[in-house]
């Protein structure tokens, strides 16, 4: 079934790679770059209506761990004035961005991204609304610590076990590292994650009826942990694969990375780092030092998650 799965997701990623690599550029989006304002990075050039060119554009420090740019911020474009032959750039603007990109069917993903907005009110004040799945990587003893509030000296609620190293006498399914304890991340702000419903580590893939009562019982409940102990592997989030983008959005601009073994990224495997989330979007660093937005993270350990 997991080789079935694999050629499934290869298959997706290539097609939507092929489809990527066809698309080709307007001719005037060249000659509109130079006329970027400072502080914005290009994206992809989404519409072409007759004398007028329509370019993405994001803040540069969109995919700075200081300040993640939000899926849910309203939008700008460059709107550019082109040539009767539409091929040069004479003039462009910025502009607030209303209009859907007709040839990207975000649809789905906007009314996913819609639903959580709307739950932004029983999150604490200031907490980016996010939805990914994820685990903690902290290897301290006494576990991570799930906190009151963003902050290291909050009161502690609870923590989450490290690596655990389930004994069945040889019936076990535990990796060589040990079982990390999963979560569901809800939130971000200031470098914290809000999560909620730790699992306990291992369970869901070892046998149920021989899972030791005795094993590591996780804080289930709300609250917050250091985003620099939570990790995840890259799921399908139906986005161009190979890389990631320098705003959480399609149409920002696209950076190649690469996996931890080599090759573009994909469904397989995760990243080096995780930094911050927006919605269904994690802010992330690949394992060669690229930093930019992967949409889609779960916590799955013994497949992938396409």
């Amino acid at each position: 079934m997991r080789v079935l799965c694999l050629i499934a997701a290869t298959m997706l990623y290539v097609a939507t790679q092929t489809a990527r690599a066809d698309d080709t550029e307007p001719a005037w989006r060249a000659s509109a770059l130079a006329m970027v304002p400072a502080g914005y990075v290009a994206g992809t050039a989404y519409r072409s209506d007759g004398s007028t060119g329509y370019l993405a554009v994001y803040p540069a420090p969109s995919n700075d761990p200081k300040t993640p740019a939000s899926v849910f911020a309203a939008r700008q474009a460059l709107v550019v004035k082109l040539t009767p032959d539409a091929t040069h750039a004479v003039s462009a603007e910025l502009k607030p961005r209303a209009e859907p990109d007709p040839d990207n069917d975000e649809t789905d993903f906007a009314k996913l991204h819609a639903d959580l907005a709307a739950k932004r009110t029983t999150l604490p004040d200031g907490t980016e609304p996010c939805s990914l799945g994820a685990w903690s990587i902290d290897k301290d003893p006494a576990g991570l610590n799930v906190r009151a509030e963003p902050s290291a000296t909050a009161r502690v609620l609870g923590t989450l076990p490290p690596p655990y190293r389930l004994k069945l006498g040889g019936a076990e399914n535990t990796p060589d590292g040990g079982w990390l304890t999963e979560f569901r991340i809800i939130g971000f702000k200031s470098g914290w994650f809000l999560i909620e419903g730790a699992k306990p580590p291992g369970k869901d893939y070892e046998d149920e009826k021989r899972y030791p009562r005795s094993a590591p019982k996780p804080y289930a409940g709300r609250g917050w942990v250091a985003s620099n102990k939570v990790g995840a592997s890259y799921a399908n989030g139906y986005t161009r694969a190979g890389g990631l983008f320098q705003a959480p959005f399609v149409d920002a601009k696209w950076m190649p990375a690469q996996r931890e073994l080599g090759g573009p990224i994909d469904g397989d495997g995760g990243p080096k780092r995780l930094f911050a989330c927006s919605g269904f979007w994690g802010l992330v660093e690949s394992h060669d030092g690229v930093r930019g937005w992967w949409r889609a993270l779960c916590s799955n350990q013994v497949t992938n998650c396409s």
